[in-house]
């Protein structure tokens, strides 16, 4: 595995042993890898364990995605409206050039913005 990838795991899983997801992560070439185990937890991580462990895992998913991605904010992705866009199925608007021409560092191809959130979400 050489992409950026973030293994998570229940310490307490007994469905998949827990050395398989450190073995991947030991073994795997890739430069950008994280791990993270979670002592206590069984193999359902965002499902059957209590929602403030539920919630700590998303919290966990969220962060790591929001440090690989540069995420805009609403004005920020309709500024360039005119200079071409490409509209996404949630009706999430994302510039696909820059003055420049080419595309975005920030967000690439990926919906989502930053802000407030209700909910679990990630910028990208």
């Amino acid at each position: 595995v050489r992409l950026p990838f973030f293994v998570l795991h229940g310490e307490a899983d007994t469905v998949t042993d827990p050395e398989v997801s450190k073995a991947l992560y030991e073994k795997a070439r890739s430069t950008d890898k994280t791990i993270k185990l979670y002592p206590g937890m069984w193999h359902g991580l965002t499902a059957g364990e209590p929602d403030e462990n539920v919630e700590m895992v998303f919290a966990d998913i969220i962060g790591w995605l929001d440090k690989r991605c540069n995420a805009v904010t609403l004005d920020q992705s309709l500024d360039p409206f005119d200079q071409g866009s490409e509209e996404c199925s949630d009706n999430i608007v994302i510039s696909m050039a820059t003055a420049s021409g080419g595309t975005q560092a920030n967000g690439r191809y990926l919906c989502g913005l930053k802000g407030p959130r209700a909910r679990p979400h990630s910028a990208m």
